[in-house]
């Protein structure tokens, strides 16, 4: 059986459609976890001081938040066999209000064994992950 009668998906589909708010809680749990302790993630007046608009969200929360959207419509029939982007711009975090990332990801490809997810993620109107794709098969 096909990827797409397996899961039920058809090119064009969109499988995910969130909005997620990255907080600055967020960001001190995702350094905590991955070690990244730059200051520009933390601090408003390192930021300011290295030119930055403000604090921003690391890059790869940002891509792992994206990609989650995707593992969590998909649940345990299939896996991620790739998943790459590019990162095109920042994601400001507001020490108050936070930061809402929208994630639209929609099937874009399909073959026998292997679907294309296309995702696009923005932050306020505008692209933050550039051709962000993952590639799905089903189990």
């Amino acid at each position: 059986m096909s990827i797409a009668e397996t899961l039920g998906i058809e090119v064009g589909q969109v499988v995910a459609d969130h909005t997620l708010t990255l907080t600055r809680d967020s960001l001190v749990r995702y350094a905590g976890a991955s070690g990244d302790f730059n200051p520009i993630h933390y601090r408003d007046d390192v930021a300011a001081q290295v030119g930055l608009p403000g604090v921003l969200a690391h890059g790869m929360l940002t891509m792992g938040v994206a990609i989650g959207a995707v593992t969590d419509w998909l649940d345990a029939r299939g896996w991620v066999s790739d998943y790459q982007v590019r990162f095109t711009r920042p994601v400001v975090v507001d020490p108050a209000e936070g930061a809402d990332v929208q994630l639209v990801a929609t099937v874009g490809a399909l073959d026998d064994d292997e679907a294309r997810i296309d995702l696009t993620v923005s932050y306020g109107g505008q692209t933050v992950l550039g051709k962000a794709q993952a590639r799905i098969r089903s189990l």
